[in-house]
């Protein structure tokens, strides 16, 4: 007799049983608590439906982000308080070769020639909207041109939100997006560079080992190289996952703690990840866990083929990506220039969730290191 999703969920929360800190439960009072709608004060009624729609669908996740924009922007974080002044940003969407309409956008200074091109992936169930806004106006204020596009099913591209029915689908579809700005006639003499943030920095190293000799280096912040083990489904959860992702892919059925308050170190920051409306806040996808895991699985055997020149960052109290895996990919790569920046008491989110000198470390870490490589 096949099992509904409410009885496999059960099943699975058998194996998983999450342990709720006082913190955590003092923090949901103001924080979206997973896959439930938070309710904004000062948000008209009209407004607090908009965000309040099943945004499984591209449609209603660009409504939402369109009418939040403003009161996303204006948050007290201080990514928010980066100049923008002399920056030409630019807005599209383009449909790929696999039919998908793609958001992207782009940050580049007003004047004078940049330094380089640097292209963002962003991490798991992210947008290059929203935090990231405030790390591209930083970059491109420094002089370097700054290129992000949101994964289809991720942010405000076509697609299932947070869905990915197989990860080399996604470093394909980067590989293209990156390809068309590289080929630009006023960028394609320029070096190049990746920033992958979290699952991005999978994505730029598989993007890397698909084109070796393609970039100039990347810029790694901490990279989805493994998951943290108590992230890790236990044995026999992970088995039956692999099974139950063949009959039922896209359920929102894998156990899964708060990635919020794991890798956002400030409360304060910690709550604002509410405004990331367009953000995936739900259980992962049954098909999304199960690639998630066999990427890093794959990765972590192929570090010795990382030839480009590497800066790895990582929090040494990462609880959501391993950072002894950065630290082997620093130990094993090939790469004769890499540089690895371990952070004392530093979580996930380095230009997002830490206090903010530490923010403006990491910052000054990464564009003095885009600096001597161009």
């Amino acid at each position: 007799m096949a099992l509904r999703a409410t009885e496999i969920s059960e099943l699975l929360h058998f194996y998983v049983k999450p342990k709720i800190s006082p913190t955590r439960r003092k923090s949901e009072r103001a924080v979206k608590v997973m896959g439930k709608p938070v309710k904004f004060e000062g948000v008209s009624e009209e407004l607090q439906k908009i965000l309040d729609a099943d945004m499984d669908q591209v449609g209603p996740r660009r409504r939402a982000r369109e009418a939040f924009n403003h009161i996303q922007l204006s948050i007290d974080h201080i990514l928010f308080k980066m100049p923008c002044d002399r920056l030409k940003m630019t807005e599209s969407y383009d449909v790929n070769s696999r039919g998908l309409e793609i958001f992207s956008k782009s940050w580049v200074p007003d004047s004078g020639s940049p330094k380089a091109v640097v292209c963002y992936c962003h991490g798991y169930g992210d947008t290059c909207t929203f935090f990231f806004e405030g790390i591209a106006r930083k970059l491109a204020s420094s002089g370097y041109a700054v290129f992000a596009m949101d994964y289809p099913g991720f942010g405000l591209s076509e697609g299932l939100h947070g869905y990915i029915p197989k990860f080399d689908l996604i470093v394909d579809d980067v590989i293209e997006q990156y390809s068309k700005v590289k080929e630009n006639p006023e960028f394609r003499l320029l070096p190049s560079f990746l920033f992958g943030q979290s699952m991005g920095g999978a994505v730029a190293l598989k993007v890397h080992l698909k084109q070796p000799d393609a970039w100039n280096g990347a810029v790694l912040a901490a990279p989805m190289c493994k998951i943290a083990d108590e992230m890790v489904p236990p044995w026999p959860l992970d088995q039956i996952l692999i099974g139950l992702a063949k009959l039922f892919p896209k359920q929102k059925l894998v156990p899964q703690k708060d990635l919020a308050e794991l890798a956002f170190k400030e409360v304060k920051k910690r709550q604002q990840t509410a405004y990331n409306v367009v953000a995936y806040k739900h259980k992962p996808r049954l098909r999304t866990a199960v690639e998630l895991l066999r990427t890093t699985q794959e990765i972590e055997q192929q570090l010795e083929k990382v030839s480009l020149p590497l800066l790895i960052l990582h929090g040494k109290d990462d609880k959501v990506t391993d950072p002894s895996v950065s630290n082997a990919l620093y130990e094993t790569a090939q790469s004769q220039d890499k540089t690895l920046n371990l952070y004392d008491h530093a979580y996930h989110s380095l230009l997002e969730g830490e206090p903010d000198d530490i923010i403006l470390k990491v910052f000054n870490d990464i564009i003095c290191w885009l600096d001597k490589h161009c």
